[in-house]
């Protein structure tokens, strides 16, 4: 299965004539980018990672640490989405914003390197949840070399790992933002206070988390599995979030749900 992936990208990239790939360090994007470089060449291809408020400080660093172990080409640009009302007042679309000011940037760039294709690393199971972004894709015509080859998140795994490409079981790391309650406003000290928590968890050997930030309270997901032996660190847990400036600690009796806040939806 995975020679015929491999096949069937390979193919896909032969009509490709310049990349620019919107990378942002997850393993859906890097593969993108690594299989950009294997099949056009450092000449025929960037990866651009956007030095983004909501994005981990440490997923910014792995991600140019893995251009350089893999010799591709990198640029980092500066997205202002905070400086966007329409993306800083969190409404529900909010994605749509960021990623029209990223695809912005790209476009323009991708002026300079006519005939080029701006790729993404969506792959098929995206295409099943709410994801606003996906719409700001297709306005820009940006192309998803993973989901028109049919490959789902498995599939992107197995493909990374024949490569060897070491964050082939990196966890899912959306961006911050996604930790704040729709509605309620998206800044830079609770980005940094949600980045700061989630790193205080991890060091305690929970390597899947999120914090949803409630104002003063953090809601801490984990798998469900995990819970009882967080529980029995909650209240050192709780005296570490309080320096960052959470003054409630709650562990979600329900555990780790992936876009749980979008339940409020209609």
């Amino acid at each position: 299965m995975v020679h015929e992936h491999s096949k069937m990208v390979e193919t896909w990239f032969k009509n490709c004539p310049f990349a620019l790939v919107a990378f942002s360090g997850g393993v859906d994007s890097s593969l993108v980018a690594f299989l950009a470089r294997k099949h056009l060449g450092d000449a025929r291809m960037v990866a651009v990672i956007s030095a983004s408020p909501s994005l981990k400080l440490s997923d910014f660093d792995a991600g140019k640490m893995f251009c350089l172990e893999h010799g591709i080409p990198l640029k980092v640009v500066e997205t202002e989405e905070l400086k966007n009302p329409d993306y800083a007042t969190n409404p529900v679309n909010r994605c749509y914003f960021c990623k029209h000011t990223l695809y912005t940037e790209l476009q323009l760039l991708a002026k300079q390197k006519a005939p080029c294709w701006i790729l993404n690393g969506t792959n098929m199971d995206d295409l099943g949840d709410y994801r606003p972004g996906l719409h700001a894709a297709s306005e820009f015509e940006v192309r998803s070399p993973l989901a028109e080859c049919n490959l789902n998140k498995d599939h992107v795994r197995a493909l990374a790992r024949s490569h060897a490409l070491a964050c082939w079981d990196k966890p899912a790391s959306p961006c911050m933002s996604s930790r704040i309650p729709y509605g309620e406003e998206v800044t830079r000290k609770k980005l940094r206070q949600i980045e700061a928590g989630e790193a205080l968890v991890l060091k305690l050997g929970f390597p899947i988390v999120r914090l949803r930030h409630h104002d003063t309270k953090a809601v801490i997901e984990i798998p469900p599995e995990e819970i009882p032996r967080l529980k029995q660190q909650e209240r050192t847990l709780a005296q570490q979030l309080k320096i960052i400036g959470f003054a409630e600690t709650e562990i979600d009796r329900e555990g780790f749900v992936s876009g749980k806040l979008n339940r409020a939806l209609p």
